[in-house]
């Protein structure tokens, strides 16, 4: 049993408890985990209504952790004061044009790093943070009968999240009363409402004790607005807009009526296809070649071992994904010499006769990495590699010797990294390298992980990639550590001590030690996690 409570509120969990069932013998060559619970409770044991009747017991401890968890995470944000913060117009601050509006939020005085922080102990998304903190600091200060019904059993976590959602921030300028008495008029019947209903009912509620209510929550709605992409499976993804409804309304019906026209002009694809047709010419607009065009960047993943097998081509991959790596021998540390670039070159040919030419208004560069680790050994342009390859190795004309003629870009000795530089960790990182963050590293900085004022050189393996946000948490919040491996691997550990490894998006994971593989018992384990 565990107890805690807020406000003198007491929470109480029972563990659950085997039932004296019959033992039953696992079957020949099954192993026996005791920690799982349906093996200390055995489910195939149980007729359908214990199992439902355990089911229910599940969600009442599954919310009396929820409550738990919120206490912990309310506690923390309350703990991560604001007293480092910059203030707009200092350095390191962030910029008027990309800072919250204040007021936003339920976190007045913690620090604006910390839904970091917690993203970093959950692994989750910074905004799934920071929705957890605002509906954890709702629940236990403004809601505390809700959270106590959460921890008694009595509500769930969906509703009671959904209450949080509609009672904390869109309601953080009602008084704190208003908001108690809707919360409690809805909690009797909370458990007989789906989660939906339950919104609209306190959303009614609300409105009905603060008439102003709605008009708060529509421009707290507007300033919300944006656009996002979410990744779907097989090459898709969802683009979606948030935007007032009329506006929403209009949007779609005017991408479906050209969708139309086209289909009855005989368009051979689908209706939907069509809109999505639509919509991307009505954005991106190919025909309006005064507008700048947007720059992509192509590069080519070849590993260095593979250049001595005429067989194989190079990869090509776009930044973000990450290339399949066929198993070679492993040949650690091997130079790039004029062979393996005349090499690189024929196939680069073999793999489009016409040439590869770099996107309009954008990129081609070649990334030759190591077979093995997948660690990054040089970035070249085509040009810069035929130069190379003409050239040859400048101590032995005409000769093949195992020189190397490619390599990362040198250390320079100054603060601002090097063109050079800037491809190369750029190609290497992909993305911002905090941990979570996937934001790309063209609109990343090239942040010093030991810092160039404390004696940090200009090179490759001091340089990583953080977007503005996170390189002003490196440099400015009090507590985070950094520490960066030769290979990129970046080890990052948070005020409160928990430490997340990233590496870049090529590079091969470490491989786990000896007695770590000794305790794995199956390719069908979940992951402990």
């Amino acid at each position: 049993m565990f107890e805690g409570g807020a406000y003198g509120v007491g929470v109480t969990v029972d563990c659950l408890e085997p039932m004296p069932w019959p033992e039953i013998p696992p079957p020949p060559g099954v192993e026996v985990h005791p920690a799982r619970l349906g093996e200390l409770m055995p489910v195939a044991a149980r007729t359908q209504a214990e199992r439902a009747a355990e089911l229910e017991r599940v969600i009442r401890t599954e919310g009396a952790l929820a409550a738990y968890k919120a206490e912990l995470v309310a506690a923390m944000a309350r703990a991560s004061t604001d007293v480092d913060d910059r203030a707009s117009g200092d350095v390191g601050a962030a910029s008027p044009a990309w800072a919250p509006d204040p007021g936003d939020g339920l976190l007045p005085g913690t620090s604006e790093f910390f839904p970091d922080e917690l993203a970093v102990v959950l692994r989750c998304s910074r905004a799934a943070a920071t929705t957890l903190a605002e509906v954890s600091v709702t629940l236990v200060e403004r809601l505390a009968t809700t959270w106590a019904a959460l921890a008694d059993g009595g509500l769930d976590w969906p509703r009671a999240r959904a209450l949080a959602l509609e009672l904390g921030w869109p309601a953080r300028e009602s008084e704190p009363a208003v908001v108690a008495d809707v919360a409690a008029s809805l909690l009797p019947d909370a458990m007989r409402l789906s989660v939906t209903q339950l919104r609209n009912a306190a959303r009614r509620e609300l409105m009905a004790r603060d008439a102003a209510a709605a008009d708060r929550r529509r421009r707290q709605a507007e300033r919300a607005a944006d656009v996002t992409v979410h990744a779907l499976n097989d090459g898709m993804a969802e683009l979606r807009a948030v935007m007032p409804a009329p506006l929403a309304v209009a949007v779609r019906n005017s991408v479906d009526a050209y969708a139309r026209m086209a289909k009855e002009d005989g368009a051979p694809v689908s209706l939907g296809q069509l809109r999505v047709g639509v919509l991307a010419d009505l954005t991106l607009r190919p025909w309006d070649t005064a507008r700048p065009s947007v720059t992509a960047s192509l590069v080519v993943v070849a590993p260095v071992e593979a250049l001595r097998q005429p067989a194989t081509a190079p990869e090509v991959t776009l930044p973000g994904a990450v290339p399949a790596r066929a198993p070679v021998a492993e040949v650690n540390g091997l130079p790039i010499t004029a062979a393996h670039v005349r090499e690189l070159l024929r196939q680069l040919d073999a793999l489009c006769p016409g040439g590869l030419q770099a996107p309009r208004a954008g990129s081609f560069t070649v990334a030759v990495t190591e077979p093995v680790s997948g660690s990054l050994l040089a970035v070249a342009t085509p040009t810069e590699l035929r130069r190379i390859a003409d050239r040859g190795c400048a101590d032995h004309r005409g000769e093949g010797c195992g020189c190397s003629v490619l390599d990362r870009p040198p250390s320079v000795d100054r603060y601002r990294p090097a063109p050079a530089q800037y491809r190369f960790v750029r190609t290497r990182d992909r993305t911002c390298r905090h941990p979570g963050c996937d934001n790309s590293a063209a609109w990343a900085d090239l942040d010093h992980v030991v810092p160039h004022a404390q004696g940090g050189d200009t090179d490759c393996a001091n340089l990583c990639c953080l977007c503005r946000r996170h390189h002003r948490l490196k440099t400015h919040a009090r507590g985070w550590r950094f520490v960066m491996a030769p290979d990129g691997t970046l080890s990052v550990t948070t005020p409160s001590g928990i430490t997340r490894i990233t590496t870049p998006p090529g590079l091969s994971p470490p491989a786990a030690p000896a007695e770590e593989q000794s305790r794995v018992v199956g390719a069908d384990d979940p992951p402990p996690f």
